[in-house]
């Protein structure tokens, strides 16, 4: 006799997609994220193209995340491009900005794009976990530390 199939677990959490075109950055954010309990990195992208071809394939099976965080200095397609396209294509999922300081046109071309916020790289890691979530309530990144911004 067959045992009875294990049930598939539910979707728990705010589903994330991290984009940047460090590998340290990449697994330095996934490993912090990876730890929190309603959050959950579900993909990792090295450049906007890659975050695009990524999101489509998500698509294709329903899974889509919740928020993409990218950094906006990339090859191939930066983050303000990047977001432009992600937020014209996949309407339910919001962008963070996550960047170095000094990129302000750039952060206000991907705020211009549909981007939620922003937070520099040297923000707290309390402060990406309040942007992520409340970007995937649909909010705004709240100002905090001087750090981030709308």
């Amino acid at each position: 006799m067959n045992a009875p199939a294990e049930p598939t677990p539910a979707r728990t959490g705010v589903r994330v997609l991290i984009v940047d075109d460090h590998a340290v950055v990449r697994r330095g954010l996934r490993a912090y994220l990876e730890f929190v309990d309603d959050l959950q990195v579900v993909a990792e992208a090295g450049n906007g193209q890659q975050a695009l071809a990524r999101l489509d394939e998500m698509a294709a099976h329903g899974e889509l995340p919740d928020v993409v965080l990218i950094d906006l200095l990339m090859p191939k397609m930066d983050g303000a491009a990047a977001t432009a396209h992600i937020t014209q294509r996949f309407t339910g999922v919001r962008v963070v900005v996550l960047t170095s300081f000094g990129e302000m046109e750039r952060v206000h071309a991907a705020l211009v794009n549909g981007a939620s916020g922003y937070l520099l790289k040297d923000a707290e890691p309390t402060e990406v976990l309040a942007a992520i979530r409340a970007a995937a309530r649909g909010k705004r990144v709240p100002r905090s530390g001087g750090r981030a911004s709308v």
